[in-house]
């Protein structure tokens, strides 16, 4: 019997694709839906090194150019058949600078009709990268280094926003050439071009925030050198010290102990020196409290100005937890009481980081009620590790999905929960069990109804877990609400007693 299509539950005017025609590579990201942190349901990446070549004849290379036009008529077919618009196409600094850019273009129109093609300009293009940090950190201040193979584009971030830019020829592949393949050269380079950038001293001993692909494929061989728990670029962050260490590192290993890393694309192995030669020299002049990579840049945001600019004030981590709460969640009233009901346990000794990593947990505290129950521990966990989610900090996401997993009654000698035993300190880990353990009892005493949960409050009094629960209420006996308050007052490090109302 034949199927009938399945319906689509979103127009095709809800989705958005961009085209970035960079140096070294084109990818193509198509964004779904309007939402405060970007859904790519498709992202891809070829490289065509359009830029190999620039600085001796001062054209795109002849095979990169061919290949282009193959690729983007491909990308052009995906992107109308996915019915995205607006649907744009942006070149950077190899385009911008070669003489034949504007012939390239030209061709490149006429391969892909349907889309509106843009050359940006260096202030545009640090303009996109500033918006896709703050698009993951809104809060940033300091330093945004966006490297690619024909530029590198610096941007100073401050309250929301960016108030100097400048784009410098310190690409990986244009950096190469014109060090003729000399590493050291390369950063000798890239010491004195940033030195002639007046305003860089006001970021210094702030945060350093890296994009690009060569900037990412320091982190990927880091992530592997080190056996990090995460597999993940974004906002993977290092001290100065460990930054310097990485560079060094980097700038010193051959190609072949990086292929066998396993962690760097193959086509980047060559560029890493480069890149880490460039990040010497940023470290030298500015000197950060830390470096924190980040995977999203110009084309998140240009996905923020042009499509969401609408929902960029809300926090992003506050936005992913309401929407997956919303979507896989029973009842969007709970986390308030939850967050109510819980606070007398945290309240006398909770900072404001914990405040709002208590408000997430309790929002995504019943994300896992749809799974089956024999996996929906574990389900859970990983879901809440490795959701995509441009705001979520790796140890934000070590913390909630171990909150979630004890919440869901995983031992704690899983190994599932490696990842955040070595993300979180001690006292994190320990305050993660303890909220979860209080989201367990409160889901049994509740059923995840509201108005039942306020039939019952938990306090601390004279060094004592209280449970009171109202006399018209629930009632106390049932041994499974017993057991699993007894183990909330062992976690708290305190006696406990329940009585009614």
């Amino acid at each position: 019997m034949a199927l009938p299509p399945l319906a689509s539950p979103l127009s095709p005017a809800q989705r958005a694709a961009i085209i970035d025609l960079g140096s070294n590579s084109v990818r193509m990201v198509v964004f779904e839906g309007v939402a405060r942190n970007p859904v790519p349901i498709f992202n891809e990446k070829a490289t065509l090194q359009l830029g190999k070549g620039l600085e001796k004849t001062g054209c795109l290379s002849e095979p990169g150019m061919h290949k282009a036009m193959e690729v983007l008529g491909r990308f052009g077919r995906i992107a109308t058949a996915m019915g995205a618009d607006p649907f744009v196409v942006v070149a950077t600094a190899a385009v911008r600078d070669a003489r034949n850019g504007p012939q390239f273009i030209e061709a490149a129109v006429r391969h892909l009709p349907q889309a509106s093609f843009r050359i940006l300009r260096g202030e545009e293009e640090a303009d996109y990268a500033a918006a896709g940090v703050l698009c993951a950190l809104p809060e940033a201040d300091g330093l945004a280094a966006d490297i690619g193979g024909g530029s590198m584009e610096l941007i100073r971030i401050s309250g929301g926003t960016y108030t100097n830019a400048v784009t410098t020829p310190l690409g990986v592949i244009r950096l190469a050439e014109r060090a003729d393949d000399n590493v050291l050269r390369a950063r000798d380079l890239a010491e004195k071009v940033l030195a002639d950038i007046s305003w860089l001293p006001s970021a210094r001993g702030r945060p350093l925030y890296l994009v690009g692909g060569g900037f990412r494929a320091l982190a990927r061989a880091e992530i592997s050198r080190l056996r990090y728990p995460l597999n993940m670029v974004h906002l993977f962050r290092l001290t100065q010290a460990q930054a310097w260490e990485m560079a060094r590192w980097c700038l010193d290993v051959d190609a072949k102990t990086l292929e066998k890393l396993g962690n760097v694309p193959r086509k980047r192995v060559e560029q890493v020196p480069y890149a880490a030669a460039v990040l010497e020299a940023l470290l030298m002049l500015q000197e950060p409290d830390e470096v924190v990579f980040s995977a999203e840049g110009l084309r998140e945001g240009w996905y923020m100005r042009h499509v969401a600019a609408e929902v960029q004030h809300l926090d992003p981590m506050q936005a992913l937890a309401r929407e997956m709460a919303a979507r896989l969640g029973r009842n969007t009233n709970l986390p308030a009481e939850l967050v109510a009901w819980t606070a007398p346990l945290f309240a006398a000794h909770e900072s404001p980081e914990q405040s709002e990593l208590r408000g997430l947990a309790c929002l995504v505290s019943d994300i896992g009620s749809y799974d089956h129950p024999q996996y929906r521990a574990e389900q859970t966990y990983r879901r809440l590790l490795y959701c995509h989610g441009v705001g979520f900090e790796h140890r934000a996401r070590a913390f909630l999905a171990l909150v979630l997993a004890v919440r869901y009654e995983m031992g704690l000698n899983d190994p599932v929960l490696k990842p955040s035993r070595k993300l979180l300190s001690p006292e994190m880990f320990e305050r993660a069990v303890q909220l979860g353990l209080a989201l367990r009892l409160a889901y049994t005493l509740c059923g995840g109804n509201e108005a039942l949960l306020r039939d019952s409050h938990l306090a601390i009094e004279d060094g004592t877990l209280v449970l009171t629960i109202r006399a018209n209420g629930l009632r106390m006996a049932g041994s499974a609400l017993r057991r699993r308050f007894e183990k909330l007052a062992e976690a708290l490090h305190m006696p406990g007693r329940i009585c009614e109302d």
